[in-house]
């Protein structure tokens, strides 16, 4: 039987693998939280599932209350499978191994660089233990500086968990916290904002990023794909806190009720977490329906690749628009950095955006007759599940079990990628038959 489960494991794609390695881990906690130790009180299937979904997909959507319904070791549950959803499972697979003294094969590594959405399989190891070490490290550090914060005012026990739970909640852009109103209560506190979000932000453009930063160290030495995320981060962040800051200036309820500080803290704080982070220091329920859909491009466009965060992926969104631009220009290929960008990464940078635009709206389709909440509510259920954000205008906690099915298997999705999970179902090998050109009139 043992020999039988090997032979199908060794049969499974690497899609295939890390798909069923997060339902896995999704299905284990699961169980976990259905244990009265968990919680305080008893809770039902549907919202233990959610919660496991919510936490390994590091997404931060939430139907009970973090630091209320759920015991220190219900919080410990999601912490742990925050830090297995963030990092991916391959690298604490390689962690095991590692200390096991086994030898890491072929296999392995394909499954690491197929974690990490990496063109090859070279230096993979490489990359997962240095990573693993940052983590941990930046994690602890982060954990000793919000204790600094967080103790004289909550006291020795909590405020130390409460900074290792944000911490590591925050690297890995999973968006839960142990406050009901996220960190809305210190909106215009310097040292929580400055940390949490350089957490977020650091965990979110990408470990191959982070590898070339520590590495390297010289921009001009840095691969293209590095310099396009650092720079592209620089930007829309910029840009996402000018505009904010002009859409909600005004509003009573929301940068209008705020000091000039806490105006500038604020602004730059709810720019910066629709990528993928979900924490909040502003209602979002209150925010005007400009800002509501200026957020929606943010999370749609998500993270970097192979980081703690989701989305279509900041590059997949530049790559599509290099490609617009260079044919509105009438010129022959994107270049950037002095590099030309391939037809097939402009082909796979299509086939995510298309796929994924599919999928939200196929799944604004199935809650707009599931649920009765506001349309636009919905709307930006749908965009914050897929994009793993975390953020809502207050529809989660009263989804139907039907709208909570939609959103479990919609975070999945964009947790494993649209491209990956359809690799992952389909059998077709690729064809090598080419065909005569044909011509098709468009636009």
């Amino acid at each position: 039987m043992a020999a039988r489960l090997r032979n199908r494991a060794a049969q499974l794609t690497p899609p295939q693998f890390l798909a069923l390695g997060f339902i896995g881990a999704i299905i284990s906690g699961t169980i976990l939280f259905m244990l009265p130790v968990s919680t305080h009180e008893p809770i039902r299937l549907i919202d233990a599932l959610f919660t496991a979904t919510s936490a390994t997909t590091v997404t931060g959507l939430v139907v009970l209350d973090t630091g209320s319904d759920f015991t220190i070791f219900g919080q410990a549950v999601i912490m742990i499978l925050i830090k297995i959803g963030g990092l991916g499972l391959m690298s604490f697979a390689i962690l095991i191994i590692l200390a096991l003294g086994k030898r890491i094969g072929l296999r392995e590594r394909i499954l690491v660089q197929e974690s990490f959405n990496q063109p090859a399989a070279g230096g993979m190891i490489r990359l997962a233990k240095m990573l693993l070490i940052f983590s941990f490290t930046l994690e602890g550090i982060a954990t000793v500086i919000l204790s600094l914060r967080w103790v004289p005012e909550y006291g020795l026990g909590f405020g130390i968990w409460t900074s290792l739970f944000h911490a590591i909640s925050a690297f890995n852009n999973a968006g839960f916290s142990l406050w009901d109103d996220s960190l809305m209560g210190f909106v215009g506190d310097p040292v929580v904002n400055l940390l949490i979000t350089f957490l977020f932000i650091t965990g979110g453009i990408g470990f191959t990023v982070i590898y070339d930063l520590i590495t390297t160290k010289e921009f001009h030495r840095f691969s293209v794909h590095t310099k396009i995320m650092l720079v592209g981060t620089l930007l829309i962040n910029i840009t996402a806190a000018l505009v904010l800051f002009v859409l909600e200036f005004q509003n009573p309820l929301t940068l209008g009720s705020l000091s000039g500080s806490e105006k500038v803290w604020a602004a730059y704080f709810q720019a910066v977490t629709p990528r993928t982070a979900g924490f909040n220091t502003l209602e979002i329920g209150d925010m005007t329906p400009a800002a509501i859909t200026f957020m929606l491009l943010l999370m749609f466009i998500g993270a970097g690749s192979a980081s703690t965060g989701s989305g279509i992926k900041l590059t997949t969104f530049l790559v599509i628009l290099l490609a617009v631009l260079t044919y509105l220009k009438r010129e022959k290929e994107p270049v950037i950095f002095e590099k030309r960008i391939e037809d097939k990464t402009i082909m796979r940078a299509l086939a995510i955006a298309v796929i994924s635009l599919i999928t939200v709206f196929f799944s604004i389709f199935l809650l707009a007759v599931t649920e009765e909440g506001p349309y636009l509510h919905i709307v930006f259920e749908a965009f914050s599940a897929f994009g793993t954000v975390g953020l809502s205008m207050g529809l989660t906690g009263d989804l139907t079990d039907a709208g909570k099915g939609i959103i479990i298997v919609l975070m999945i999705i964009g947790r494993i990628g649209p491209v990956t999970l359809a690799f992952a179902l389909a059998r077709t090998e690729p064809s090598h038959v080419r065909y005569p050109k044909g011509d098709i009139f468009t636009g």
